[in-house]
């Protein structure tokens, strides 16, 4: 028997190794199992070269749960080690058995798992003792045992052992009891080995039998060995990816469309991606694809090796060309990453342009369901977005679709302003928005439907990319002010009427919400609506885009404003006009009057004060004044419009096109409008 101590450089890094190596215990278990897997594929290749002449025999891998033993069993019939071996792989934490075997059959060795040689003692993490019961394929070789109770203390002895291979048992510690659970075992097993190049077997198929299931005698394998992506796009068909797909996702309905990856340079690069359907705004469940080294379940944290855009997408990537941390638990930044990153972009960018050029058709019948992966790339990838441009579509409240430039060339005529800017105008929702979406067609405007939870910031992208473009929503203004094509017509109001109609109208507007509202007054034609509201386009976006953000930022507290513009060529106001100021000139003159006087007054003193560089005299009394006459003039005005309910119903109308009049207000229009009925 040997005894010794393991080679560390520090005399306290085997249990800092043993504890904290691994962000997640059951790791161990995807360890000891590559370890295993590593073993048989070394064989393997030996076998092909005529290194190893032997019969190769049953090569699995076997985890055997023996509860009772309190022990966890990781067999392999693979290369085993001698003495020799276990002093170099195991003795010397960190010295990979399988960096060295690739050194050597880099151009053949197939499937080598192992990268740091660390994996081993993840093992200790849940274990009070670890033995090894090994014996070499090579001709002569001794079995030997070695042992360790998680110290850097260990025993190694020879022993008769039959067969080749490793038998690596742990005795499970007291703190992790539930890895003597078949149950929690397998769990594990169909994690993190599902895809494995050799078959791994835990316990027995089951059968039903009075009333139960019971155990056969047949091995239980966990695994599928040659997983679709190891195979080629040619060898399968939409079938086979379809049931590839419910195995990954259980329980999802089918996936629109795939991109099988498969490259060899200047990466190794294979996996399938799936487009999965996006029912609602951002019903989105990221770290939905898979990352395999070698067909081991690694992670599904795939930020930096697929774009970020990808994230969305569903499925496989395996490649041992990305860069693992230690504990093969996460990823490392660097340029091979950006690489793969780059590469796969590309791919993506590709199938949706073949698509879009074999059968524009289908691919206008999927675009609804394809456009948040395709915005999202588009602002989120430089190179995606330039490749985007040739099969991004834009789809109008009629249900047809245009590339981009077709869309241009479609508006360019009839919706360029006098400032030469090309204004593609849009509806949110065509229902809610029907009579403005209306008012535009009536005008002979083509109206776009940017409906989705990415619009608005796609619109902000395109206005960049292509000059001489603006969005315009159909409700951010009246028809006539939506394309400015020359100057607009004056209200055709006196002085005296635009002030009395202001306070008229503004005295008269219910409370909404979170809302400010300001009047303005606009001469247009007489089959229009008495009023509308609008809101300015600028304010509306950044308070959309605040909105999907967390806390909604600096615009996301502001009130929405509107504006209320009133027709003043409609007959029910020219109506209002007349009648208002018949009855309040009277009234109102001689107060408007004396407001000016003292306002005036209050100018002259002011003037006269910079003039001679003095300081200019106390004129509190006359603003004070000023204040009050203003107050006396909003309420005869208002007292006035309390007697015309069609003042008010104007108002309301407008609220009502825009779903702004609710509650106490609604209820309030609805018996006003009976009563004026009668």
């Amino acid at each position: 028997m040997a005894t010794g101590k393991i080679g560390v450089t520090t005399e306290n890094i085997f249990p800092i190794i043993k504890k904290f190596l691994y962000s997640d215990h059951e790791i161990f278990l995807r360890e000891l199992v590559s370890n295993a897997i590593d073993a048989t594929q070394k064989l393997k290749t030996l076998s092909s070269f005529g290194e190893f002449k032997g019969e190769l025999g049953e090569l699995n891998v076997k985890v055997i749960v023996d509860k009772e033993a309190g022990t966890l069993t990781i067999r392999d019939h693979g290369i085993g080690m001698d003495e020799g071996d276990i002093q170099k792989y195991i003795n010397q934490i960190a010295f990979s058995g399988a960096e060295e075997f690739l050194a050597k059959y880099k151009d053949t060795a197939n499937s080598i798992i192992g990268h740091f040689g660390l994996g081993f003692y993840s093992a200790f993490m849940v274990s009070k003792k670890v033995v090894i019961k090994s014996l070499s394929y090579k001709e002569g070789a001794k079995g030997v045992e070695w042992s360790c109770d998680g110290s850097p203390e260990f025993e190694m002895k020879e022993i008769d052992k039959a067969d080749r291979g490793t038998d690596v048992i742990l005795f499970i510690d007291d703190d992790n009891k539930e890895f003597l659970e078949q149950a929690r075992i397998d769990t594990l097993l169909k994690k993190y080995c599902r895809f494995l190049p050799v078959p791994v077997v835990s316990g027995k198929e089951q059968e039903w039998k009075d009333g139960k299931y019971v155990d056969t005698d047949k091995d239980r394998v966990i695994n599928a060995s040659e997983p679709l992506w190891t195979k080629k796009p040619s060898e399968l068909t939409d079938e086979d990816y379809l049931k590839f797909y419910h195995e990954l996702m259980p329980g999802n309905e089918d996936p629109m469309f795939w991109i099988h990856l498969n490259v060899d340079y200047p990466f190794t690069l294979t996996g399938i991606l799936y487009f999965p359907k996006i029912r609602t705004n951002f019903d989105v469940q990221k770290n939905r694809i898979q990352l395999y080294c070698n067909q081991v379940y690694v992670t599904d944290q795939v930020e930096g090796v697929v774009p970020e855009f990808m994230t969305l997408m569903q499925g496989v990537i395996d490649s041992p060309d990305i860069p693992l941390n230690v504990s093969r638990s996460y990823l490392q930044a660097d340029q091979q990453v950006k690489k793969i990153s780059s590469y796969i972009s590309k791919k993506v960018a590709e199938k949706l342009d073949k698509m879009f050029k074999d059968d524009r058709k289908e691919f206008e019948e999927k675009w609804d369901d394809i456009k948040v992966f395709i915005e999202y790339g588009m602002l989120t990838d430089e190179k995606f977005s330039e490749s985007a441009k040739k099969f991004f579509l834009l789809k109008d409240v009629n249900n047809a679709y245009y590339t981009l430039e077709d869309y241009r060339k479609l508006v360019e005529a009839e919706q360029t302003d006098k400032d030469n800017t090309v204004i593609y105008l849009y509806a949110t929702d065509k229902t809610e928005q029907f009579t403005y979406v209306k008012a535009a067609e009536d005008k002979g405007y083509n109206v776009l439907l940017m409906d989705g939870q990415l619009d608005p910031h796609i619109i902000g992208l395109l206005e960049q990319k292509n000059e001489k473009t603006r969005f315009v929503r159909v409700d951010s203004d009246i028809p006539e002010r939506l394309i400015v094509k020359n100057d607009t017509k004056d209200a055709g109001l006196t002085p005296l009427q635009t002030d009395v109609m202001s306070t008229l109208v503004r005295t008269q507007i219910p409370e909404v919400e979170k809302a400010q509202f300001i009047v303005s007054f606009a001469a247009l034609t007489p089959g229009d609506a008495p009023a509308t509201v609008t809101q300015n386009e600028f304010m509306r976006r950044m308070k959309e885009m605040a909105a999907m953000q967390p806390g909604g930022g600096f615009y996301g507290q502001m009130p929405d404003n509107y504006e209320l513009i009133v027709n003043t060529s409609q007959p029910v106001v020219k109506k209002i006009v007349e009648l208002a100021t018949s009855s309040l000139e009277n009234e109102v003159t001689p107060v408007r009057s004396e407001i000016e006087t003292l306002n005036n007054e209050i100018t002259a003193a002011r003037k006269e004060a910079a003039d001679k560089k003095e300081t200019a005299p106390d004129l509190s009394e006359k603003e004070n004044k000023v204040a009050e006459l203003r107050k006396k003039e909003e309420e005869i005005i208002s007292g006035y419009a309390k007697t015309q309910p069609e003042v008010r119903q104007i108002i309301d109308l407008a609220l009502l096109q825009s779903n702004l009049l609710k509650g106490e207000s609604l209820n309030a229009f609805i018996k006003r409008s009976v009563q004026l009925l009668c």
